[in-house]
Formats: structure tokens, C-alpha cells, sequence
């Protein structure tokens, strides 16, 4: 009996021991819960809470509408269009993305060209890349898919903002284009610290105004956070950000002179710029052959390309600002201001002109092999004698024409609100010593004067600084900048900015000397080498041809354009202004390989000043006191606010500006010779001009 109490008692100590183990046993694991319990709570709710609010909900940047473009009377050159698109995050895809493609094709068009591109750019991105599937879907495309959305995980449907450039080749170098953002694009994004503003942008200006007022046409990226489900489908947009739309800019380009400008280079090579001389306002500025711009936009495919690039008559090339020319007797009425102003010769001293100007044992040779007799210098710059700004070149010195000239801009960029603008040569002995590498090319000889006195020889200017340096003469030697872009508006304010308002500076000028090369450049055009081009005009202009050559014909018999093969042809060209009183508009051109400037350049002048002065477009121009772009874009804008929908739901098929619509779960010389490397179009160096 006593044996079994002991051995009861001794079962009931265990029993309780192995209940205390257990129930410490308990206390601890259930102390460890705890434990990690406030951890994940509270040490470390901050961070987890953070993480579990990037699973559920999608950042999705907005990207803005960019600005439109309008030229001066308000007239649309670049403006957005809504599109919708298709994009594919490979990570979400259910399946194969060849299966999703064949089954999808079922519903949504896709063409071989899309499916293959697709491929190709997915080859290349992460997997949870946006890729580009499909643009340009219209509405009912658009609303097939957003129904049968949910079958295709891991497709979106996407509205955005297409450029689109209304007046095609027209302008096409001043607007410019876009196109998809490049690896070297986000490069310098990043180094601008701007990448962050890009967020879901897909273009950005390449060229033209689209590319040097890229910062103020982009805008301000917005953003819309989205409450998603685990398979990525949207539930409700908790917070948006709306994006800001980029400004608008007006242009100081005439569209309807633009035009006329154009017609008159249909089948030619050359380049024209029209300056207001009072405001530095571009009026015209043509590049021909010219380019269709809207080509470029979701980029251009390779068979357009290489008609582009491989084209001999390089329609890409922005010539009046790239290109740089010998201008010929163009520059004759700067040499001989020059000489006016440095005192090297009076005007009614009278030079001999035989025919040729002989120096250091050569002759150098009028055009033509006209000779005028005794030429004083309004005689000189009326029938374009040669052999008198022949011998002005020794007698002024290179280094005092380069000083001069210097003043309009010669040589000179003109900062023109365009990128890629060269500087073209304007010679000098401390260039010379600079452009070339051989002690003997490096020095200047007195003979190289005398072709740099006609704008050739070494002279390589732009078209867009000759336009310049007509400007300012017709100006008195007061310097407006000048500039493409007049105005750029706020669209959210209304507010408009005009970008020039006051003169860069002025070139102290004599009077006297200012109206004899001006009253002999209005003799050019009343009873000199441009009579013709000019005859029965309304109003008084004041002008130069110009004649350059490109290829020396020294030993061939014929020398007038026709006669030769076109591309050994001179340069034709011609400055002017008008009316002569009040100059409203000063004009330089030139048409490659045109010939005699009388004939080929002064024509396209004339029509030019005939569509400008006309009293029927100054009527109506002077009605128009504000651009009626200011009011119609600011309209737009409002318009396309109230129209956004309610922000309330998950977005659909009629989305706001570029969201996501329907996620299922993108020195200009060379050193060497002295003369631009870029410019195929530079003439030679010849001791003979033309006029």
C-alpha cells in the first residue's frame, strides 16, 4: 500500500514537470509571436507598410500635351492629335507571348511589321518594360479591346498625344520634327537632370523649333497613383497629379509667304530668308528641297529614310543655316561701305575699267568680259564692275575688310533661335595662320584681296547671315536680332512672352556714306543688273544681284548657266529690301547652280515684295492687332480640361492626357583647307567674279 502512494506521487512530479516544460515551452513560442509580432508592427511598420503600398498601388506617369506652333496670323504648323496604343509588360504575359500575339491578333489588327518590330524591341528590354505593340487604334479598336481586356493579362491599352505637322514639307525645316527618345537622348536627360520629366514621354524634338525650344514645348509631367489588385488590374485612383501642358509658341514666319517663297524653288536647289529689318522677325525662311516632317514622328521606317539620306539634292540639309556659299557681288556693297567709312576711296573718284584689274602680273577679269570705262563707285555697284572692287581689295587689307564686315554679322553666328548654325568663313591673316598647317599656306598674299573684295576666294558665308547683313543696311546699322519665335504663350494663363524687343546694338555708321551705297542699290533695281526682275513694281526696292562661281570655266568658252552642265553652273543670288523709303522687309537668296543672279534670284525676290506689300495682305495684317492664336489655343486647353472624366473609378477607353487606359496586370571650319567640311556647297576659290 505504501509502495503505491510512492509511486503515484512520483507519476504525478512527472506529469507536472512535463506540464510546466510544455507550458514554458508555450510561453516562449507564444513570446516569440509576440516578439516578431511588434517587429513587423511596430519596429518595422514604416518600411513594410511602405513596401505593401508599392504592391498595391501603380505610380503611372502622365506625360504632358505638348505645345502647339502657330505661325504670325495664327495658323497651326504642329499640333496633337489623341491615339491610342497597345503595350506589353512581358513579366505579366500568361503564357507565350507568341500565343498572346496570335490569340490577340483575333481582335486588335496587328501587322507583320508590328509583330516583327515588337519582337525585335523585346529582345533588347527588361521584362517589365513597356513595349510598344500596336499604335494609331481608333476608337472602336480601342473599345474592343478594353472589353476583352481581361483575357490578356499583361497588355495595356494606352492613350497619348500624337505630333502632327498640318502644313507637310511646308516650313519643314524652320518647325522641325519629333521622334522617339534615344539611348543618347536619356543620356543627356539624365545629365540635365531632367530625366525625372520624361517619365512615359516617347518623343522629343530633333530638329527645328521643336528641338531648340524643346524645355519650354515639353511641360510638366504628372502623375497618377492607382490602387491595383495582385494580377495588376486598376480598382480606383487614390491621387492624381495633373500633368502641365507645354507653352505654345508663335512664330514670326508668314505661312502664306513661306508658300509663295517655296513655289518659286519647286524643281531647284537653293535657300531664301525674308527679315522684317525693324523687328529681326523671320518672315520667310525656305530650305529646298524640303522634307516631310510627319515621316519622322513614331519613326521613320527605312525605305523613307533612305530615300532622305541617299537623296543627292539633300533635302535634310538646313541650308540658309548650314550651308555656306561664296556670295559674289552680294558682298559688294559692304566692301564698298568699308571703304567709305576707313576713307580708302571717295565715292565720285573714278577708276578705269578696261575690262580686267591687273595685279602682281595677273588679270583678274569682269563677268562676262564686260568693260565699263571710268567707274566711280555708284556706277561700280549699279552694272557690278569687278575690276573697281577689285582694286578696292589690296587697297582696303583683308584684316580692315574682316573688322568691318565683322559689324553684320559676316562670319559670325547670328544666334538665331534654330540649332546647328555654322559660323562660315570670314578671312583674315590671324585665320589664316590658324586654317592652315604649312608655313607658306599660312601666309596672306596681297593677291588673295582681290577675289575676297567679290565675296569669293576664300569667303564662305550663310545665307542666313547675308539676310542678316541686308537687314541691318536697311536698317541704318541698327541690329535686331533675328529670331523665328515672336511670342511663346502660357496656355493655363493666357500669358504671352515676346522674345525681342529691343536693337542687339548699332554700327556707327556716317550718313552720307550709308545713302550713296544705298541710293546705288536702288538704282541697281530701277536701272542696273535686277531693271528686269523689277519692272512695273508699285513701290521702290533696293537691291544686288549676285553671281558666284563654284567651279573655275577658266578656258571654256561659254559662260552663262545654260550653256554648261548644271552642277558647273554658278551660283545665283540677290539681296534686296523694299520699299526703299520704309523697308518693310529685306530678303537674301540663292539658287544653286542657277546661273546669272539677274535672272535666276532677283524673280523670286520680286514676287516675294509683290505678296507682301500688296495693299490687300498689309489690309487684313493690320486688322490684326493680337494673334489669334493667343485666344484659340488658351480655348483648347480649357476645353480639353472640362472634357477630362471623373477621377473616381478605374480609368477607361476615354482617358485623360497619356494615361494608362486599361492595364491587363517606353569651330565649324576645317583646319586643314580653311573651309567648312559640312558644307558641299562652298564654292572654289577664283580670281574671277561674276555679277
Amino acid at each position: 500500500m505504501f509502495e503505491f502512494k510512492k509511486t503515484s506521487y512520483r507519476q504525478k512530479q512527472k506529469v507536472v514537470i512535463r506540464v510546466w516544460i510544455a507550458g514554458i515551452f508555450a510561453l516562449l513560442c507564444f513570446g516569440a509571436l509576440v516578439g516578431r509580432l511588434w517587429v513587423l508592427q511596430v519596429v518595422r511598420y514604416d518600411g513594410l507598410s511602405a513596401r505593401a503600398d508599392q504592391n498595391r498601388i501603380a505610380v503611372v506617369p502622365i506625360p504632358p500635351r505638348r505645345g502647339e506652333i502657330v505661325d504670325r496670323n495664327g495658323v497651326v504648323l504642329a499640333k496633337n492629335y489623341r491615339d491610342y496604343t497597345l503595350e506589353v509588360v512581358p513579366a505579366y504575359v500568361k503564357g507565350s507571348v507568341t500565343h498572346m500575339l496570335d490569340t490577340l491578333g483575333t481582335i486588335v489588327y496587328i501587322s507583320p511589321r508590328d509583330r516583327r518590330n515588337f519582337l525585335r524591341d523585346m529582345q533588347s528590354a527588361g521584362r517589365y518594360s513597356h513595349i510598344l505593340l500596336r499604335n494609331n487604334l481608333n476608337s472602336i479598336e480601342a473599345s474592343w479591346f478594353a472589353a476583352h481586356a481581361y483575357e490578356y493579362p499583361g497588355v495595356e491599352l494606352r492613350a497619348r498625344w500624337v505630333r502632327e505637322y498640318p502644313q507637310g514639307e511646308t516650313a519643314a525645316h524652320v518647325v522641325g520634327f519629333v521622334g522617339r527618345i534615344s539611348d543618347s537622348d536619356l543620356d543627356e536627360l539624365d545629365k540635365e537632370g531632367k530625366s525625372g520629366n520624361y517619365r512615359g514621354t516617347e518623343i522629343i524634338g530633333k530638329r527645328g523649333i521643336e528641338k531648340s525650344y524643346e524645355s519650354v514645348l515639353h511641360g510638366r509631367t504628372g502623375v497618377e497613383e492607382v490602387e491595383v489588385t495582385a494580377s495588376g488590374r486598376p480598382v480606383r485612383v487614390l491621387h492624381r497629379t495633373d500633368p502641365v501642358p507645354g507653352s505654345n509658341l508663335v512664330l514670326s514666319i508668314d505661312i502664306g509667304l513661306q508658300k509663295v517663297a517655296e513655289e518659286q524653288f519647286k524643281g531647284r536647289q537653293g535657300a531664301l530668308v525674308a527679315i522684317d529689318p525693324k523687328t529681326g522677325d523671320v518672315l520667310a525662311f525656305v530650305s529646298a528641297p524640303s522634307f516631310d516632317p510627319n515621316l519622322f514622328v513614331d519613326g521613320i521606317d527605312v525605305a523613307n529614310w533612305d530615300k532622305l539620306n541617299n537623296d543627292p539634292d539633300h533635302p535634310l540639309v538646313n541650308r540658309p543655316l548650314t550651308g555656306t556659299y561664296p556670295v559674289g557681288s552680294t558682298y559688294k556693297p559692304f566692301v564698298a561701305l568699308a571703304a567709305l567709312q576707313l576713307g580708302k576711296r571717295s565715292p565720285t573718284e573714278l577708276v578705269p575699267d578696261p575690262g580686267y584689274f591687273e595685279f602682281g602680273g595677273e588679270k583678274f577679269h569682269n563677268a562676262g568680259g564686260a568693260a565699263y570705262g571710268p567707274t566711280d563707285m555708284h556706277k561700280a555697284i549699279v552694272v557690278s564692275s569687278d575690276t573697281y572692287f577689285f582694286s578696292l581689295g589690296p587697297v582696303i587689307g583683308v584684316d580692315a575688310l574682316h573688322d568691318f564686315t565683322k559689324q553684320f554679322g559676316f562670319g559670325q553666328l547670328t544666334g538665331i533661335d534654330l540649332d546647328g548654325e555654322k559660323r562660315g568663313v570670314l578671312p583674315s591673316t590671324e585665320w589664316k595662320r590658324h586654317a592652315f598647317r604649312k608655313p607658306a599656306q599660312q601666309r596672306w598674299y596681297a593677291g588673295e584681296s582681290v577675289s575676297v573684295a567679290v565675296g569669293q576666294g576664300y569667303d564662305a558665308f550663310t545665307i542666313m547671315q547675308l539676310a542678316q547683313a541686308t537687314s541691318i543696311l536697311a536698317n541704318n546699322g541698327v541690329c535686331m536680332k533675328p529670331h523665328l519665335v515672336s511670342l511663346i504663350e502660357n496656355p493655363e494663363t493666357g500669358k504671352a512672352t515676346r522674345m525681342v524687343t529691343k536693337p542687339s546694338y548699332t554700327i556707327p555708321l556716317n550718313p552720307a556714306n550709308l545713302h550713296v551705297v544705298q541710293d546705288a542699290m536702288k538704282d541697281v533695281v530701277r536701272i542696273g543688273t535686277a531693271r528686269k526682275a523689277f519692272e512695273g513694281a508699285p513701290y521702290q526696292a533696293a537691291g544686288k544681284t549676285g553671281t558666284a562661281q563654284v567651279y573655275s570655266l577658266r578656258g571654256v568658252r561659254p559662260r552663262r548657266g545654260e550653256h554648261v552642265p548644271e552642277k558647273l553652273r554658278d551660283h545665283a543670288l540677290f539681296i534686296a529690301y523694299a520699299p526703299y523709303e520704309d523697308p518693310r522687309i529685306a530678303v537674301a537668296l540663292i539658287v544653286e547652280h542657277g546661273g546669272w543672279g539677274a535672272s535666276a534670284a532677283a524673280p523670286i525676290a520680286r514676287k516675294l515684295f509683290d505678296y507682301w506689300l500688296s495693299p490687300e495682305r498689309t489690309e487684313n495684317e493690320s486688322r490684326v492687332s493680337v494673334p489669334p492664336s493667343l485666344a484659340a489655343q488658351s480655348t483648347a486647353f480649357k476645353t480639353a480640361r472640362a472634357e477630362r472624366p471623373a477621377r473616381n473609378g478605374p480609368p477607361d477607353a476615354i482617358g485623360g492626357d497619356g494615361e494608362l487606359i486599361f492595364p491587363g496586370g517606353a569651330e565649324d571650319t576645317d583646319m586643314e583647307h580653311g573651309v567648312d567640311s559640312s558644307s558641299f556647297l562652298s564654292g572654289t576659290s577664283d580670281a574671277g567674279d561674276a555679277k
